[in-house]
């Protein structure tokens, strides 16, 4: 189930799904101790009237929840038939306070004035163990309060007019053979239980009268913080009357983040600047106040794998990074560097993935092969960051950054990387590809090593380190040399890569749109070979399934659809693509992949990872942050000036 909206402020972060119901809380990290049951249930709201009651995933609501392309605020619209009730949501997070709101707007299309009763259901795993957790009311503020240790969390509801929920219920859930205290609402009453304790949740009602043809205006928010006393100061700000005026200080500081791209505004149309900026806003809100980008925060994954998206690669955090450079932003590109430097290996590289509080993540790749011990890395990861400050630093000529990150990072990431390159063959050692799944020297990491030691030695002449200068240029020179180590023996065109072992050479002749990508990108191989490549890629990937689209290689076999058609499409793959036919000035064809990235987007803008080959439904997490910053790298390649 896809993350329609992902709202956040740098360390709450909230996912809703398609009904825009609570499914994700990430608190205090970004990606990072979730603190919802999600994988079993969302947050439930019900709305009472007229003796009937309805949860609004029921089915008997319609609408589409999106989000505004000026603000990370929603403008989500369900509407029941069948109740004559339209539910106009507004929900955010607070920009300053770690506060989860929602402003429901109740439209009555009938002729009669009704009251309405709503239910907001919260249900939180604070504890990992989920059995240890406390809830109650507490009438002194009249709140929730859920607690385990230095975590709380106070739920609340009230009308426009200041009106407070006027019922409430604390229960269990998930534990006894219990769903929870939301099927306590199903009669339009609850049970005044003030208090519980293991696998715990709540319910709360408010009711608000809404006049014929007229509408009714409900609040609801939740803190969170390390103690009571701070949630009973962030709740102060909202009750009685605070609610809008800490909306329109977060839609505040939306449009003056934004400001630093509203050029889009001027050079691109509607709908492409709309995509732009929707796109900034779920990247930056999947970046962590430490620095860190997580690849998703959507949950769901965990039901069909072992684990989940919510970490910081750094070769996707790179990626995500060069957008937000182009378009002139300097604080997240730092906060992103400093935080690879603080977590770099003493010996000068970068392990496969990372949690956004700096500890090392988790992984499947091993540190021996056979009776050989090997890094678990993927090298690319290291030179990605390397050629990606190159890139902050050619538009923002800092001095001050680049002698702290040429200590810090670019020497002892080059220096690794002169290190890791194979005697009999003079090209970089074997290691994981960056698809994370095979173990061989890659065409795609050779030319992001070889790139990143060539803006190496750049910085170096700048700093006035003539050895590594020397050093790095030799490095990358060599590696240049051996590029026709790469060439298909068969036909010419670019092979994913080789593993050379006691003496023996294996190559890898898949068909790979990432070799394609980084010989050209990276300005690794003549223009013939990648053209040629490419071409292969039209002829046996492109477009093979009915949903369109390019996987990432030949028989692909990740989340495997049936009848496979040689591999999902992937929007990083298919964008890929359509930035190497902008750059041939084959405009028309790059259209038509943004336009077919677009046309598979969720209604609110949001991309997922891949799709199903087959019909076009979305695969994997949604949204994957890489996906929208290559969908804006796009869009500038075909449109920008």
């Amino acid at each position: 189930m896809a993350r329609t909206v992902v709202l956040g402020n740098n360390s709450l972060t909230v996912g809703l799904n398609e009904f825009g119901l609570v499914h994700d809380f990430y608190y205090p990290f970004v990606g990072l101790e979730n603190l919802t049951t999600a994988r079993m249930q969302p947050h439930h709201i019900g709305v009472w009237v007229d003796g009937v009651f309805s949860w609004i995933d029921d089915g008997s609501w319609k609408g589409v929840v999106d989000f505004d392309d000026n603000a990370l605020i929603t403008t989500t619209s369900l509407h029941n038939e069948s109740l004559g009730l339209t539910i106009h949501f507004s929900d955010f997070v607070d920009c300053d306070y770690d506060i989860f709101a929602r402003k429901l707007v109740f439209e009555n299309h009938r002729d009669d004035d009704r009251k309405i009763r709503v239910f907001f259901h919260q249900v939180f795993q604070i504890s990992a163990l989920g059995r240890s957790d406390t809830v109650m009311y507490v009438p002194d503020g009249n709140y929730m309060l859920d607690y385990k240790g230095r975590c709380s969390i106070l739920a609340y509801a009230e009308t426009a007019s200041g009106a407070p929920f006027d019922q409430y219920a604390a229960g269990n859930a998930g534990i006894e053979g219990k769903e929870g205290t939301f099927r306590d609402s199903e009669d339009g009453e609850l049970s005044m239980s003030a208090v519980e304790h293991g696998g715990v949740d709540s319910t709360i009602r408010v009711c608000v009268d809404v006049p014929a043809q007229g509408i009714g205006v409900v609040h609801y928010w939740l803190c969170v913080a390390d103690s009571q006393t701070d949630l009973e100061t962030m709740h102060a700000l909202y009750a009685g009357g605070g609610f809008d005026e800490r909306k329109q200080e977060t839609e505040s500081f939306w449009h003056d983040w934004l400001h630093t791209a509203t050029l889009v505004d001027d050079v691109y149309d509607q709908k492409n600047a709309s995509a732009i900026k929707k796109s900034l806003m779920v990247i930056k809100a999947h970046t962590d106040s430490n620095g860190g980008i997580i690849a998703s925060c959507d949950s769901s994954i965990y039901n069909y794998g072992r684990d989940y998206y919510s970490y910081v690669w750094p070769r996707d955090g790179a990626y995500v990074m060069w957008p937000l450079i182009k378009l002139g932003y300097t604080e997240e590109p730092l906060a992103f560097f400093s935080f690879c430097a603080d977590i770099m290996h003493p010996d000068g590289y970068l392990m496969h993935k990372y949690q956004p509080d700096k500890a090392i993540g988790s992984t499947w790749h091993p540190l021996v092969h056979g009776k050989r011990k090997e890094l678990a890395i993927q090298e690319d990861e290291t030179a990605i960051v390397v050629f990606m400050l190159s890139e902050y630093l050619k538009i923002n000529n800092d001095p001050e950054v680049l002698r702290d990150m040429y200590d810090r990072f670019v020497k002892p990431a080059c220096d690794f990387m002169v290190r890791f390159i194979d005697d009999e063959t003079g090209l970089p050692h074997a290691s994981y590809d960056l698809w994370e799944e095979k173990f061989l020297t890659s065409t795609y990491t050779t030319a992001i090593v070889q790139v990143a030691l060539e803006r190496a030695t750049e910085m170096a002449a700048v700093v006035g380190t003539e050895q590594d200068f020397f050093t790095w240029r030799k490095a990358a020179s060599a590696l240049k040399t051996n590029e026709k180590s790469f060439f298909s023996d068969t036909d010419g065109h670019l092979i994913k890569g080789f593993l050379f072992k006691d003496g023996e050479k294996t190559v890898d002749n898949v068909l790979d749109i990432s070799s394609a990508y980084g010989a050209w990108r990276f300005g690794y191989s003549p223009m013939q070979h990648v053209a040629f490549t490419v071409a292969k890629l039209e002829e046996r990937l492109l477009d093979v399934s009915p949903s369109g689209g390019l996987p990432r290689y030949e028989n692909d076999g990740y989340f495997k659809s049936e009848p496979a058609h040689k591999g999902n499409p992937w929007f990083v793959a298919t964008l890929w693509l359509a930035q190497f036919y902008a750059e041939i000035g084959k405009k028309e064809d790059a259209t038509r992949l943004l336009d077919w990235t677009m046309n598979h987007a969720l209604p609110s803008g949001v991309l997922s990872e891949q799709v199903n080959p087959n019909d076009g439904s979305i695969i994997s997490v949604t949204p994957l942050v890489w996906s929208h910053a290559e969908l804006i790298n796009t869009i500038i390649d075909i449109y920008g000036s």
